[in-house]
């Protein structure tokens, strides 16, 4: 017979109130699955575990509504669970720890009377984007299996590939040999156990013999590149074939593609304002360039991913997961994020874009370009 715990026991054993795991009963996040004789609520270890998950994100920052969407992922299982949170508190730690030796080195150089400069003093805070975005990577960010399925194509036989930019893996090809490369720390700790061996370098100089691969693959990281150009010839370099996920901006009105960026946040427009033009990648590697359709349920977090699920873009995990908002800064998101509000419960988002019920997937300027 399985056995169950009391709430009593279950709140002692966790650190929580009884009211705490009340109130998770009373609206769906941890509902106790069994009684006891006496007709109290009881916990399976089931119930245990989810309410486990639910402590672990609440200490980590998240609101009740994401932790609710977190731990009501179908897809995602136990040991999944555990590896997001492990990601999610290594990307703390490892924030903390650079924190602490970049205050130990001023506390040094003031008591030895050295002027310290705003740049040094910033460093505390991290300037690397990934850095400050990496964190919520492994909450949303999963490989999506037709996207995955027209970038593998595209690689053809290649046997050996590597993935420039690699962050997390995602659309790493399990049947190749996979190497990565990725300069963020925090990215590198959040890669699963098994994955391919990872790499801490730049795309701009990558340390590779020329023809070294069959294959070198970038999945949404170009335009994080200090130099794309010099990424892509790069990858074009030390591989036979290069396969590369990005976005086209050479298209008149490119702006106005997507609902989010032409109705709420025009400020996307300045964060690809330096992007190289499509033309200008494909010429730099002699790529030819195909468009790269977004499922209306795509598994991937990426920016353009939830087009047909507007209300995601209010939760704060999905968008913690996305660099465009820490590009545009806090104040556009604060204003795009009450806008699109205020138009999901007044009912003129479902007006304006009543014409994307009916599609299962959209072009929003996704390019795979393949050379």
């Amino acid at each position: 017979m399985e056995e169950h715990w009391t709430v009593g026991r279950v709140a002692r054993l966790a650190g929580v109130s009884v009211r705490t795991l009340h109130h998770y009963d009373a609206i769906g996040l941890v509902r106790p699955s069994a009684r006891t004789a006496a007709g109290y609520r009881a916990y399976s270890a089931g119930d245990v575990e989810r309410l486990r998950e639910v402590l672990a994100y609440r200490r980590l920052g998240f609101g009740l509504r994401e932790v609710a969407d977190l731990v009501g992922d179908s897809t995602t299982g136990a040991v999944a669970h555990l590896r997001r949170l492990r990601g999610l508190l290594l990307e703390r730690r490892d924030r903390a720890d650079a924190m602490v030796a970049a205050i130990d080195r001023e506390i040094e150089a003031r008591a030895k009377g050295l002027t310290v400069t705003p740049e040094e003093q910033l460093e505390m805070l991290g300037a690397r984007l990934y850095d400050a975005i990496g964190g919520a990577y492994t909450a949303t960010r999963r490989t999506d299996p037709r996207i995955a399925a027209q970038i593998w194509d595209a690689l053809g036989d290649a046997r050996t590939v590597l993935n420039v930019g690699a962050g997390t893996g995602s659309y790493e090809p399990a049947d190749r040999r996979v190497t990565a490369v990725e300069p963020s720390a925090v990215m590198r700790g959040q890669r699963p156990a098994g994955s391919a061996p990872c790499v801490a370098a730049t795309a701009e100089r990558l340390p590779f013999e020329d023809r070294s691969f069959d294959a070198a693959m970038a999945v949404s990281t170009v335009h994080h590149w200090g130099d794309p150009l010099a990424g892509l010839r790069e990858m074009r370099r030390v591989a036979r074939r290069v396969v590369v996920l990005t976005f086209d901006t050479d298209e008149p009105g490119w702006q106005d593609r997507f609902w989010l960026t032409r109705d709420y946040l025009p400020e996307f427009a300045t964060v690809l304002a330096e992007f190289p033009s499509l033309a200008g990648m494909t010429d730099a590697i002699g790529a030819s360039a195909q468009p790269v359709p977004i499922p209306w349920n795509c598994a991937d977090g990426l920016f353009e991913a939830y087009w047909r699920r507007p209300g995601a873009y209010l939760e704060n995990h999905v968008r913690r997961a996305m660099s465009v908002w820490t590009k545009v800064g806090p104040e556009a998101e604060r204003r795009a994020v009450r806008s699109l509000g205020d138009d999901l419960r007044s009912g003129r988002w479902a007006e304006r874009n009543r014409d994307l019920a009916d599609l299962d997937t959209a072009d929003l300027g996704l390019r795979l370009l393949v050379a």
